[in-house]
């Protein structure tokens, strides 16, 4: 007799806080009100904000929130009883003028720090030789890059954010792209009249996007291709990477960046593919070439950028190909002779994949250089080049780890014997995940730039 009574109770703390009030005051929640809604996934409620709402055929009002602090790929769309009317707070007038600053503020540390980078010798000091002396002011380092450890907040805090209400509804139910069916996470530009369809089908090998089971099988029993367009300039262990020219295969590039655009927020879809070449990463079996991921890069960039846009397919990830990509940009920058840096702002999952990859490679270089030459001090210039890592990105990341002091006037890398031993753990550990093989890297960079030169004189 007790346990139903527990049912009961339970049942009673969980229903709806928007019982008994008058259907009409939903009229009155519009776009910009904040107030608190019971989020689907967690079974908890949180502090949202509504983007749009829409009567349903049943008449039932239906509201588009985006949860306050998460991530925009959590949006989605909620009955009226999972609202709490009495927490519901109205839009305020004004404009968001201190988001402007903030970002001016930003643009200025980040001109300050292009100025103020003089190569120093930095020598690796024993952790018990550095001790905190009153003396000892640190001045303010100058190539610190923003933002250290990303926020729940993601996409919806980044720069180039698109304000248009539309673009931040999710218009795909679904899409079936080979074995997997996945649910998209942001708006995507495709047809009208395929976003109002339950599924989009997508071609996995040219990515043709098709509106029914039946027409994608027709559309296989046609379509040539088992692997992405472009050259194949990496192969082994069953994994490839396709350099694909935006310009020569503009349908695939599209096609692409539509696909992309579904699990990317922070970036803007460009229709003008040429300027830019995309590295797609696929795993073979007798069917061909099944995409996995990818990364883009401009063929001139003035900023040193060696990614634009990169993404693993939610099916692929957790798998180690995040770093997997990274590291292949890293290979092409290295043959260039060109440190390199990805395109800002990062998403947040961006973030920690970077700082995950440049964390590594930046402890091997060090541990490398001092078994190499161990009585030499080591300067940030010395292991941006040998990784290619952008100088900004090698600072920043070692004071995210905590490993770059002020001591005696000057800055000094500190690794304590418990960090060390960490990372050379960790090092160890890697070696066992899947790598890129720089010798099966056939590749030869192309400059664009004289191209261009020689046939304008």
């Amino acid at each position: 007799m007790t346990e139903p009574k527990i049912e009961i109770e339970e049942e009673i703390n969980e229903s709806p806080r928007t019982n008994g009030f008058d259907p009409s005051i939903y009229d009155k929640i519009v776009e910009g009100c904040r107030l608190s809604v019971r989020m689907a996934s967690q079974n908890e409620w949180r502090q949202a904000e509504i983007i749009s709402r829409c009567r349903a055929p049943n008449g039932s009002m239906k509201f588009y929130v985006h949860y306050v602090d998460c991530n925009r790929r959590l949006d989605e769309w909620v009955q009226a009883d999972m609202l709490d009317i009495t927490t519901l707070r109205m839009p305020q007038k004004g404009g968001k003028k201190g988001a402007h600053l903030k970002e001016e503020s930003r643009d200025s540390n980040e001109t300050d720090a292009k100025r103020g980078g003089r190569k120093r010798k930095i020598p690796l000091v024993p952790m018990d030789d550095v001790k905190q002396e009153p003396s000892d002011i640190a001045p303010p380092i100058p190539t610190v890059s923003n933002g250290s450890t990303p926020s729940l907040r993601g996409s919806m805090s980044m720069v180039g954010h698109s304000e248009d209400a539309m673009t931040r509804i999710r218009n795909v139910e679904c899409i079936e792209l080979g074995r997997s069916r996945i649910q998209p996470w942001y708006f995507s530009p495709y047809p009208q009249q395929l976003t109002s369809l339950d599924c989009i089908y997508i071609c996995e090998f040219c990515l043709k996007y098709l509106k029914s089971k039946t027409t994608l099988k027709r559309h296989m029993e046609k379509c040539a291709l088992c692997h992405p367009p472009g050259n194949q300039i990496y192969s082994y262990d069953k994994l490839s990477f396709f350099e694909i020219d935006g310009r020569k295969n503009k349908s695939y590039a599209q096609n692409l960046c539509l696909l992309a655009k579904l699990f990317l927020d922070h970036k803007t879809l460009y229709y003008d593919t040429d300027p830019f070449l995309f590295y797609v990463l696929t795993e073979e079996d007798e069917k061909g070439h099944h995409i996995v991921g990818y990364f883009s890069k401009e063929k001139e960039s003035a900023d040193e950028y060696n990614v634009a846009c990169i993404l693993v397919l939610p099916p692929f990830q957790k798998k180690g190909y995040g770093s997997l990509l990274i590291e292949f940009s890293y290979e092409l920058s290295k043959i260039e002779q060109k440190t390199g840096s990805p395109e800002k702002p990062l998403s947040d999952l961006g973030l920690l994949s970077y700082r995950s990859y440049w964390s590594m490679a930046i402890m091997k270089a060090l541990f490398k250089f001092k078994r190499n030459r161990p009585t030499e001090d080591i300067t940030v210039q010395d292991i941006s080049q040998s990784t290619s890592i952008k100088r900004e990105d090698v600072v920043s990341t070692l004071q995210q780890l905590d490993l770059y002091k002020y001591y005696k006037g000057q800055y000094v890398i500190v690794i304590s014997d418990e960090k060390r031993q960490v990372y050379e753990k960790r090092i160890e550990a890697a070696k066992k995940k899947t790598r890129i093989n720089p010798n099966a890297l056939q590749w030869r960079p192309k400059e664009y730039g004289k191209k261009r030169a020689q046939i304008t004189f």
